[in-house]
């Protein structure tokens, strides 16, 4: 397997400050160091710093004043939204007391579809993309169909990963944290091949979820999951804050 490429130092400083906001261990109004701190700590210029903290103010993260210096961000109170957390399938059938297994259906990497603007959004350079399609089990028995596309440029260790050990989505969320993501869910019927892989009659009523995340400006994955209807619901809410409700939460 070749070497994994290292980051460049900016995006090295971006991606710890973003860990210590993202893990609580600096929260809302926390004073980032300043930038001589960071400089002496990486062994880096002032425009090094200037980029690795101007992403983080464009992924709203932090916020700069004048004189004062930077600032982990507070959420906007004035702001109603409903979040749904990304789920990590693995860790949710465990919860139930199942054993977890993800079969690799098919990878190849194909051009993206024109057409599709989740596709055009993950491509490289070569206008490619990386396709996975795989089948999540619980107790060996089908618990959710996913198609997957990701960005081979954002993850080039994807196209050599054989996913045996870890599902696409499991990895990810190790991998690369994400910062941005849209959600569509709808009510579909099950295909012919879908019902096969499902093993359920043709026509079964699905929960499918649609879902693309970003990092910063990078789209990083597109992802398609089909769940049977009967056996799963999205529960979802706001607290009178106008904060996404800690009880948010995927059920099965």
């Amino acid at each position: 397997m070749p070497k994994a490429t290292p980051l460049p130092l900016h995006q090295r400083i971006r991606d710890e400050v973003e860990g210590r906001i993202r893990s609580g261990a600096w929260p809302p109004g926390h004073r980032i160091p300043p930038e001589h701190a960071l400089m002496a700590e990486y062994g880096c210029s002032r425009m090094t710093v200037n980029k690795a903290l101007g992403t983080l103010v464009e992924q709203r993260l932090i916020v700069r004043r004048k004189r004062s210096g930077s600032f982990v961000r507070a959420p906007d109170p004035q702001i109603e939204s409903v979040a749904l957390q990304i789920p990590d399938i693995a860790v949710e059938v465990a919860q139930r007391g199942m054993a977890y297994r993800f079969e690799l259906l098919s990878r190849r990497r194909r051009a993206a579809r024109r057409t599709l603007p989740q596709e055009q959004a993950l491509c490289g350079s070569d206008g490619r993309v990386l396709e996975l399609r795989g089948l999540h089990l619980a107790d060996g028995h089908p618990f959710a169909l996913e198609t997957r596309l990701l960005n081979p440029q954002a993850l080039p260790e994807a196209l050599t990963r054989d996913f045996a050990d870890t599902s696409p989505g499991s990895w990810l969320l190790r991998t690369i944290p994400w910062t941005t993501a849209t959600h569509r869910i709808g009510a579909v019927a099950a295909d012919d091949l879908q019902a096969r892989q499902l093993q359920v009659a043709s026509g079964s009523a699905c929960l499918a979820i649609e879902r693309q995340t970003w990092r910063g400006a990078d789209c990083v994955t597109f992802v398609r999951q089909l769940f049977l209807g009967t056996h799963y619901e999205l529960v979802a809410g706001t607290a009178p804050s106008g904060k996404p409700d800690p009880g948010n939460r995927h059920r099965a």
